[in-house]
């Protein structure tokens, strides 16, 4: 009896110091190393695409890294960038590098990219011509008229081979048109406009989501916007603050994106409409 009693206690004994080993270690261990990690991502309401996508992306966070993923939904393209300025998402996903890169300059903020996600072409539209080789002398072509996708648009014209820009541009206008041998006109218009003014002139630069809203298969442009390196700024990420740009979680997230499954989601909501861009070379 009293051998079994000095073993009993002896067990006893061992399983009172396993636990107070136990509980010094926790006692030392952070909240967040306890637990799964939950990283915030801030992006825009948007489709039933846009929303399997970061469903498929959030389950390999979860799966392969270990990570819970939470997401603000913003409505106004002005919040996202705030939000993750303010502390009050870790990541953001919803803008291309020449929207940032502008933001930052007028907002002296320093937020920066952490990966690639996708790039959405913008394409040439005509209800004349099936072809941007059939586009006609004296032709006239609208394109959006705001700075940027102004810009973009001329661009895509330049690499469809109407004419040249002056050599530097990078904010283009019609005035940086150079080499226009076939004299195209540039009507400048609203971005919401352009696919609607297809009647009216030879052909339109429409942004995708404006072809959408107008009914326009996309499929049916004359023109695609190549994937190069003049198109490299137009390609979407996910951003955070310069201070995090090393954070492993937020580098995890970033992997967890960049995946077949998701080129799979892609190609199931958007077909050739909207193109994984982080495993493409723009430097062509």
């Amino acid at each position: 009896m009293k051998k079994q009693k000095k073993k009993r206690n002896a067990i006893i004994s061992a399983i009172i110091v396993i636990v107070v080993l136990i509980a010094g270690y926790f006692s030392f261990v952070k909240p967040q190393q306890q637990s799964a990690k939950t990283v915030t991502v801030g992006i825009m309401a948007g489709s039933k695409g846009d929303d399997a996508l970061w469903n498929s992306v959030a389950k390999t966070a979860k799966d392969k890294y270990g990570l819970t993923l939470k997401f603000k939904r913003f409505t106004d393209y002005n919040q996202p960038n705030k939000a993750l300025s303010n502390g009050d998402v870790d990541l953001n996903a919803f803008q291309h590098k020449l929207f940032l890169k502008q933001w930052n300059q007028a907002h002296k903020t320093n937020i920066v990219s952490v990966g690639d996600t996708v790039i959405t072409p913008i394409r040439v539209y005509s209800h004349k011509y099936k072809s941007i080789k059939d586009i006609p002398n004296g032709a006239t072509i609208a394109v959006p008229n705001d700075a940027t996708n102004e810009s973009r648009a001329l661009y895509v014209l330049k690499n469809a081979g109407l004419f040249s820009l002056k050599k530097g541009t990078k904010l283009a206008t019609a005035a940086s048109i150079t080499d226009n041998k076939k004299n195209i006109k540039i009507k400048e218009l609203a971005a919401d406009q352009t696919a609607r003014s297809l009647d009216d002139v030879d052909a339109a630069v429409v942004n995708t989501n404006y072809a959408v809203a107008a009914g326009i298969d996309y499929k049916s442009a004359i023109f695609v916007e190549p994937l190069n390196s003049d198109s490299a700024q137009w390609v979407n990420i996910i951003a955070t603050d310069k201070k995090n740009k090393n954070n492993k979680a937020y580098k995890e997230v970033v992997k967890a994106y960049q995946t077949e499954a998701t080129k799979q989601v892609l190609k199931k909501y958007y077909g050739t409409a909207e193109l994984p861009a982080w495993d493409r070379n723009f430097n062509k």
